[in-house]
Parts: structure tokens; sequence; C-alpha cells
């Protein structure tokens, strides 16, 4: 008892140590000095005179800007986070045969946890938001596997005045609930396995795997790609005879590593909540649609490799955060309004922002840290290069209903005078003292952000350039011609650092409910906020187009009930304050004046 009792005193010490120089290790090499805000005027965009004209103008340019960028589109809402790495195709595909008690019909696959097929798509094998590598690989003979992709998060939709369903490329998908994916996964191998364990389990699940497969098969030949032709590639009864054949030889190890990713990854992501959620873990298992914790997920896969033994679990334990990430999806169109740029004369980047709180500067490592999140290998770094200069240019979705043009020529005016110096295009400035909830700013600790740059240079360091289509080539080194020291891929956060950045604001009706944890439902509600509910409907589709935000609306049976009082992450507090900033009054609660405040947000919804 007593040798244990010191190893185990031991074990923290030396993980308190390497985590103590790891952290004060890179603490010493990054400058900690807040960056400014932008110089020279803010801009303020006018509002247009014709406002149906308007929204035309934008949705034919979106849909020009689409159709020109079709290749670098797909990456983003089709193509697979890694090239050989993922869950087998065949398997996914199976699970509503074997459990439509948890999926639904199988022409539904994907609703249950939140995603769609694309518009004009619907004989897509798989909904928008799961990418397979045989769309993306050079013809290598491998069993395909599948893996989310960009367009899970980041393609949402708005239910128009006519009842139809409008799908907004670069928006946020209100209902992806991933966590409850991975869950209902475990709960699908739970019913197979019929009380097996260990070793037994596994072979149970994975023998019930093939057997519906085989009979999947039986009942159709294009059952698993729906005979999907895909520019100039063909998923064909031929291409699916072959991949089944593929998965039935190897299936043991195919479906045990599934079983085991899933298995090892739900038990780390508890662990997680257990230290970080306490008190509301439950809600955290069941998913909170809309939004996540993405550095709790992927540090639970990192947790998941650490954890060999007593001292590996000690290790990983200190990965796992201290603080809740929790926050919703952002709205991701229009990045070069958030790109930071190099300062001259001393090569430190400035401007731009990155997440929520400006801590990925340059946009390629954002996308790779997102892709990253599933602790998948071989990562694809096409899916970040070509991202990276399609949401660089990505036109923002109009406000899909009317405005009242003289009452917004109103609001501009309170927009320059109260909004634009700090929701400005390009600016970094880290905001600390505006009463929201901290947490999401101080996720990454000292073994976080080491441990993050060091797999930054690994995946997209000074030596790798991406290969993409035609003559094109990305080298990971470049940034806007200079090259990239390790600190820039990632900022340091912290007490030094912890705050949120004041985004750019076009597109702002779309990415409601607002602030970085989605805890106030409309603008109104964040611009009056004596009047805020600290209960709300989440993640309906239907729009309240006087307040500005999504709104449940009777006769649809969509989103949940949310609760910002839940958990302190969660608060709806914050942004409510008027702010002095150089003697200078920025006006944020309007409860006294409810007529300037309507004029905002009618100015807002141009935007």
């Amino acid at each position: 008892m007593i040798k244990k009792w010191l190893l185990s005193i031991l074990s923290l010490l030396i993980v308190g140590a390497v985590s103590l120089f790891l952290y004060l290790n890179y603490m010493f090499k990054v400058e900690l000095t807040d960056l400014p805000e932008p110089a020279g005027q803010p801009r303020v965009e006018s509002v247009p005179s014709n406002w149906p004209e308007s929204q035309a103008n934008r949705l034919t340019e979106k849909a020009e800007y689409l159709k020109k960028n079709e290749i670098a589109y797909d990456w983003f809402v089709r193509f697979p986070f890694s090239k050989t790495d993922g869950m087998p195709l065949i398997a996914l595909k199976v699970l509503p045969l074997l459990a439509p008690n948890i999926w639904g019909p199988k022409t539904q696959f994907g609703e249950t946890f939140g995603l769609f097929q694309t518009s004009g798509t619907s004989a897509f094998p798989l909904p928008l938001g799961i990418g397979f590598t045989g769309l993306s690989s050079d013809g290598e003979a491998f069993p395909d596997r599948a893996t989310f992709t960009c367009g899970a998060c980041h393609v949402g939709r708005v239910r128009l005045g006519d009842g139809s369903l409008r799908q907004i490329v670069g928006g946020v998908n209100s209902q992806f609930n991933i966590v409850k994916f991975f869950v209902d996964v475990k709960r699908t191998f739970d019913s197979l396995a019929a009380g097996e364990v260990g070793e037994q389990r596994t072979i149970k699940i994975a023998q019930e795997l093939k057997a519906a497969a085989i009979q999947a098969s039986k009942q159709s030949k294009t059952f698993f790609y729906g005979g999907l032709a895909f520019r100039d590639r063909n998923f064909d009864a031929e291409y699916e005879r072959k991949q089944l054949a593929l998965y039935v030889a190897d299936y043991e190890k195919l479906a045990g590593d599934f079983i085991s990713y899933v298995d090892k990854f739900t038990a780390a992501y508890a662990t997680y909540l257990s230290k970080t959620y306490g008190g509301f873990e439950k809600e955290m298992l069941a998913g909170l649609p809309g939004m996540a914790d993405a550095t709790g997920v992927s540090t639970s896969h990192g947790y998941i490799k650490a954890d060999v033994n007593f001292f590996g679990r000690l290790i990983g334990h200190s990965i796992l955060p201290d603080h809740p990430g929790l926050t919703d999806f952002m709205v991701v169109w229009e990045q070069g309004a958030r790109e930071a740029k190099w300062d001259p004369t001393s090569g430190k980047l400035v401007d731009g922002g990155g997440q929520y709180n400006g801590n990925i500067p340059i946009p390629i490592y954002r996308n790779l840290a997102a892709s990253m999140t599933m602790g998948l290998d071989d990562t694809d770094l096409r899916v970040a290069a070509y991202s990276e200069g399609f949401l660089s240019g990505l036109p923002s979705d109009p406000y899909p209903f009317d405005i009242d043009v003289a009452l917004a020529e109103k609001g501009k005016a309170i927009f320059s005078k109260n909004c634009a110096k700090c929701h400005q295009p390009n600016n970094s400035k880290v905001y600390r003292s505006l009463g929201t909830d901290i947490s999401r700013s101080k996720v990454i600790n000292g073994l976080i952000m080491e441990s993050s740059r060091e797999v930054s240079l690994e995946t997209c360091g000074p030596s790798t350039t991406i290969v993409m289509h035609g003559s094109k080539r990305r080298p990971c080194q470049l940034f806007q011609g200079q090259k990239i020291k390790p600190e820039d891929r990632m900022r340091p956060l912290g007490d030094q650092w912890g705050g949120y950045n004041a985004t750019a604001l076009k597109g702002v009706w779309a990415s409601a409910p607002f602030l970085h944890n989605g805890s106030v439902p409309t603008l109104k509600d964040l611009l009056v906020p004596n009047e805020r509910p600290t209960k709300f409907v989440k993640s309906a589709l239907s729009y309240d187009t006087k307040q500005v935000g999504f709104a449940l609306k009777e006769g649809f049976n969509e989103g949940y009930n949310f609760d910002t009082e839940a958990f302190h992450a969660l608060s709806n507090k914050g942004h409510d304050q008027d702010v002095v900033v150089d003697e200078k009054v920025y006006k944020l609660d309007w409860s006294d004046d409810l007529d300037g405040a309507y004029a905002l947000i009618e100015y807002l919804k141009t935007l």
C-alpha cells in the first residue's frame, strides 16, 4: 500500500514537472503582448436602397462562387479528413439495419444526429458532412473509410416563409450532434454484443456487422454506394462488389478497430467530463446540437494514446483541459475579413483572428486543428488547404426575409457610433472584460499548447508541400509569402490572453444564437439584456424576423430545451453593459431605448 502511494506521489510530481517545463519552455519563446485593433477608420457597410434586388444579387454571387470553386467546395463538404483512416463505410452503413430504433429508417441515416443530404444530390451514399476515402484516394485498393467533413458543422439550414428549407454553405449546422453519434454507435455495439465482454464482445459485434453487410448486398447490389457517379469515378455495382470483398476478407480487424475506436473514445470523453464538467456530465454525454467542446474531443483522443499504464493515465489526465471549452459552431464565410497579416517591422502576425479567442491566426492551421479533432491517422492536408482558399472569399448568405430600409439607415448611424470600432474586419484584439464566461479561452494548458504545436509541425511543417489539383502547390512553411515561425501556429492563452475576438458581422443573422456559447437566442435579447431568457428552445430552423434569431414555430418537431443556468460555461451574461474605451462610451445595453435597438437590428439584417 505504501509503495503504491509513493509511486502515485512520484508520478504526480513527474507529471507536474513535465507540464511546467513544457509550458514555461513555450511561454519563454513567445512575447505575451496584446495585439492592437486595426489602424484606420472602421468600415461601415451602406444600406442597399433596393433590398430584394440586393438579396437576389448576393444569392447569385454566392451561387457563382460555389460553381467557380466547385473542387474546393467538394473538399470542404464531402472529402474525408484522413486518406486511409476512419470508420469502415460498409460497417457504418449497416448500423441502421441492425438498430433501427436508434438510427431510424435507412433512408434517413444522419437525421438522428443532425445531418442531411445536400440539395439536389439525394443519391449520395452518405449525408452531407460524412465523406469517404474512395472520393479522395489515388486508386489504392483498400476498404473505404468514412469520416466527418467540414460541412458537418458548417453547412446550415433556415426555414423560409413558404416552409421550404434553404441550405447555408458556411453557416452553422445547429442540429449536428457529434457526441450523440458516438454514443449511439456505442449503444448499437452494446446491443449487438448480447452480453458478451472482452474479446468475445468484439468477435460477436464483428460477426453481426459482417452478416448484415452480406445480407444487405444480396438485397441490393448498390446498397452501400447507391450507384454514385462522382466526377470521373463510378461507385457502381462492380465497385461495391470489390469493396464488400475487401471488407469481408479482413472484417475482424476492420470491425475490431472500429469497435476499439468508439469504445475508447467514449470512455476517454467520459473521463474528461468527470474532470471538467462536474454536475453536467449527463447533459454533455447526451450531446448539445449545434455546439461541441472540440478541444475536449481532441484531447480525449490524446488521452486514449497515453492511457497505456498508470503513468500514462496520469500524463493523459493532465492533457485534458481544466476548463470547459463548450462553444457554438461558427459561421466560417468571408474568412478574408479575419485574416492576419505580417507586421513588416517585426515579422509578427497582427490583425486577423483565430477561433473564438485568437489562438490560431493562420487559416490553414485553424482548418487543420478542426480536421485533426477526431484523432485520425494519415491526415489529408488537402482538406485544410482547399478550405483555406475556399473560405477566404466565400460570400455570406443575405438575410432571407424583408427589411425596412429607412429604419436600417437609422441603425447604420447607431452601428457606426457604437459597434464598428470592435466589430471591424481583421480585428485580432482580444476583449477580456465584457462579462462573458471566460472558460473557452482558457482550455489550452501548457501540455496542450506544446503538443499541438509539435503535431502541427510534424503534419504541416517546413518541409511539407501540399499537392493539389493541376499544378497547384501549397508549401506549409509560407503564409503570405513569409516563413512561419513555430510560435505563429498557435498563440499563448491563459490569463495573459484569456478573452474573445469581436468578429466582423457579415451574415450575422445566421450566426444566431449569440455569444460564443450560443446562450442568447436573438439580437434583441443581446441588445436588451434585462429581457434575456435563461431558458429557450435551441436548434429550431424557423426564424423570428422581428427579434432576429432562430425560433420554434408551431407544427415543427425540432429544437431542444436549452438552460443557460445549468452550467457556468453556458452563462448568458456578457456584452450587457456600456463600456468606455479611450474616454468614449460605447452603448451595449439598449434596455432604455428599444427604438434604437430595433433600428440597429434592422441594419444588422443588411450585413
